[in-house]
């Protein structure tokens, strides 16, 4: 598995959960304040699409998981 799949499904669980935990209709509700979670994961992607940083990639990296070719 390659970064931008890993990233993508990190990104995706991550909205989930936080979803799940902050949204009161939720049968997993705690707190609405892991809706700021699911903001911050927004923002983290927007500016990734800009700058192409990401710190969960650099991450991957680091612990030897494969970057996708280019085409």
């Amino acid at each position: 598995m390659t970064t931008e799949r890993l990233i993508r499904i990190f990104a995706g669980a991550f909205v989930l959960l936080s979803l799940a935990l902050g949204v009161e209709a939720s049968p997993l509700y705690v707190t609405h304040h892991f809706l700021w979670f699911t903001a911050f994961v927004g923002a983290n992607l927007f500016q990734s699409g800009f700058t192409g940083f990401c710190p969960l990639e650099s991450i991957l990296r680091r612990l030897g998981v494969k970057q996708a070719c280019a085409a």
